[in-house]
């Protein structure tokens, strides 16, 4: 029991944070949000957090292979994710996030298509990949005294913080639908990108104070 709260609040943040920055898939969300509707932009979303979670277990697999290593060098992997989130958080201050910005589709749609492409637009981005091993590290979300049924909630709180998100995101852009500014998600992303860099600095110093001590 011991492990459940760390496991709980770190897959819910982790989910939070994979989600968060608004790259193609957050402007589909909020374009269809506008457009179609709340439910066709949730639908978006799950495919993008099935997507998010497909690679955290990709993640999680090959960290596996290596947990002996990890257990060693546990404060110097820290270090190492926190810088990588460092250099995420300083790529995501200065991206556009409005480029993504396309026409909406016209088209016929169903949810399981917005599914669909939430879960493609999310999936086509591999270098995400790195994101997760930095905020697995960050967290120290994957450790060798883990059981089966703690990776299972670990996982299950990835893919529920990762729908959290979208459920906020789809409920405030709805509720202020007639007053909302694409422009605005300049702002949003660097509240964002301030967030994980402060959240990075503190790993950082935690790894570098925690290393120095041994």
């Amino acid at each position: 029991m011991e492990y459940i709260w760390h496991i709980i609040s770190s897959g819910l943040l982790i989910g939070i944070f994979i989600s968060a920055p608004m790259g193609p898939v957050g402007m589909l969300v909020i374009q269809r949000t506008l457009n179609k509707g709340r439910l066709p932009a949730l639908f978006t979303g799950i495919g993008a957090a099935l997507s998010d979670l497909t690679y955290s277990l990709l993640t999680g697999l090959g960290i596996s292979f290596i947990t002996d290593f990890i257990e060693s060098k546990e404060l110097l992997l820290q270090i190492a994710g926190s810088v990588v989130l460092i250099g995420f958080a300083f790529y995501l201050f200065r991206t556009n996030p409005t480029a993504a910005l396309k026409k909406p589709d016209d088209s016929q749609n169903t949810f399981w298509r917005d599914l669909g492409t939430g879960f493609l637009f999310t999936f086509a981005n591999p270098l995400i990949l790195f994101f997760i091993i930095g905020l697995f590290a960050r967290f120290n979300f994957l450790l060798p005294e883990f059981c089966y049924y703690h990776y299972i909630l670990g996982y299950v709180c990835i893919f529920g913080g990762a729908l959290l998100w979208w459920w906020m995101i789809t409920y405030f852009v709805n509720k202020v639908r007639a007053h909302f500014n694409v422009r605005s998600l300049w702002i949003f992303n660097r509240i964002i990108s301030a967030v994980l860099f402060l959240m990075a600095l503190i790993g950082l110093y935690k790894g570098i104070s925690g290393y120095l001590a041994l």
